[in-house]
């Protein structure tokens, strides 16, 4: 798989000497024309393409899969295709690691455009996460103001954001 970028948070200067926690997570790309299937998350103003952490033992594209399915609710999924690794360092909020080195698995795939039943997580229920179809310019401009202007924004945004624009720029 291709990879697409290194991010390095602006609070890391050097990785000399640092804990890192290295974490492996599966993100699926989703578009139906200009829309894209989404997550908004309250907490954060922000959209983020659904998936997440890699389960031990667990085979990535399942992983995407099973994220996909418990975000989204999404069903009939198919034609799952490698998009491309975003891999990224960033300050790790735990105290077993200063850095976590986050590596992004993103496929893209398509579903059926009526959504299931989500299962969320405490957490993401708490953040406020709700899947929906964004069209994808929307949803850029929108990422872009909270990065400009919102103090709720989290660490993410930036990933997403990069993401964003590369789907547009390759799969529209």
């Amino acid at each position: 798989m291709r990879h697409l970028t290194t991010a390095i948070h602006p609070d890391i200067d050097h990785l000399d000497d640092k804990a890192i926690f290295k974490r492996h997570a599966a993100r699926a790309i989703v578009v139906d024309g200009e829309d894209i299937l989404l997550l908004y998350t309250e907490r954060y103003h922000d959209y983020s393409i659904p998936g997440g952490g890699v389960d031990e033992g667990e085979d990535i594209i399942a992983a995407m899969v099973r994220e996909l399915e418990e975000e989204t609710g999404a069903q009939d999924i198919h034609a799952i295709k490698p998009f491309g690794i975003y891999e990224e360092f960033r300050p790790w909020y735990k105290e077993d690691a200063d850095v976590v080195h986050m590596t992004s698995y993103c496929y893209t795939c398509k579903i059926a455009r009526q959504l299931g039943d989500t299962n969320y997580e405490d957490y993401e229920i708490k953040n406020g996460m709700k899947a929906m179809w964004v069209n994808i310019h929307d949803a850029i401009a929108h990422n872009e103001q909270t990065m400009a202007e919102s103090p709720k924004k989290g660490l993410s945004i930036e990933r997403e954001t990069y993401l964003l624009h590369l789907v547009a720029k390759e799969m529209l």
